[in-house]
């Protein structure tokens, strides 16, 4: 997994790329930790997310906690494959999901 992000004022873009996965999931949690004090609207763009595991969706989560406190959260791009994990789920009506 490679995570691709810009920040623009208090707005950050996260881009991963590849698998969150059980393996991943923590380099990810740790990125997002690290990079969203002070950011009122984080956007994921999926474009290039292939897979996203149940380790990666608890991230999501907890992040989607932290930013309904903090600002908005939303994702872009998403693909076929996620947004079926995000279907199966019940997340379509958790997330704000740009089409």
């Amino acid at each position: 997994m490679e995570i691709k992000s810009v920040k623009d004022g208090s707005r950050l873009t996260v881009s991963p790329e590849g698998r969150i996965d059980t393996v991943t999931a923590p380099d990810f949690s740790a990125f997002l930790k690290e990079n969203i004090d002070g950011v009122t609207e984080l956007v994921f763009d999926m474009k290039k997310l292939k897979y996203l595991s149940s380790a990666g969706l608890r991230e999501l989560m907890n992040t989607q906690k932290i930013m309904l406190k903090q600002g908005k959260m939303k994702f872009i791009n998403v693909n076929e494959v996620i947004m079926d994990i995000f279907d199966m789920t019940g997340l379509t009506d958790v997330f704000d999901i740009e089409e």
